[in-house]
């Protein structure tokens, strides 16, 4: 990923907070390198991190993915047929036009990295104000490692271009193999790619 950031979306109120949410709904804005994973392959990742057939009960916490234009939403009705025929059930995930995204408040951004304080201080440190932190490669790469997505030997391929301190990058890894045992990751490839957030709910 380039970049993500947490946020509302989908509805009309105007200028929504995390407490006066009116109409929208939490969202993950996700920018990626289409050279580097396709859109086809963020759509499986989708489907995989979320249960497709359950329904809202608050527009706040709707399952749906926003498209950006034709193209997009074309390629996410496709991959929402194929998954509704591979359950055999209904899928109530909407898809949906973007409109206008508006940015949560800071201390919603970068979940998973907040809760390590060392590594929150080093990219602070490097990223002081809040917008260029939230919009940072690194900080989006991190909050995915920590929240448990991407593996160990992921991570050998990229530490060093991270900027991490010694003592920061091992406490990355020791996280990251946690998770690799956790999930039976550590003996082989895993070709996710860290999704970014977890839920600012």
């Amino acid at each position: 990923m380039v970049r993500t950031r947490v946020g509302y979306t989908g509805g009309k109120t105007k200028d929504p907070t995390y407490r006066s949410l009116g109409d929208h709904t939490e969202a993950v804005q996700v920018d990626f390198d289409p050279s580097r994973i396709t859109y086809g392959k963020l759509l499986d990742l989708f489907w995989k991190e979320h249960d497709p057939t359950e329904s809202p009960w608050r527009v706040q916490y709707m399952n749906a993915l926003f498209f950006a234009d034709d193209r997009q939403r074309e390629e996410a009705e496709r991959s929402r047929a194929a998954v509704e025929k591979r359950l055999g059930k209904r899928v109530e995930t909407r898809i949906l036009p973007l409109s206008t995204f508006h940015r949560a408040e800071d201390y919603h951004q970068k979940y998973a990295l907040r809760a390590e304080p060392l590594l929150l201080r080093e990219l602070e440190d490097a990223y002081p104000d809040p917008k260029g932190f939230t919009d940072s490669t690194a900080a989006a790469r991190l909050n995915g490692y920590l929240a448990g997505h991407g593996s160990g030997r992921q991570l050998a391929g990229e530490i060093d271009r991270l900027g991490l301190s010694p003592r920061a990058a091992e406490r990355l890894r020791k996280t990251v193999a946690e998770w690799d045992d956790r999930k039976g990751r550590g003996k082989g490839p895993h070709d996710a790619c860290p999704a970014g957030e977890a839920p600012s709910r």
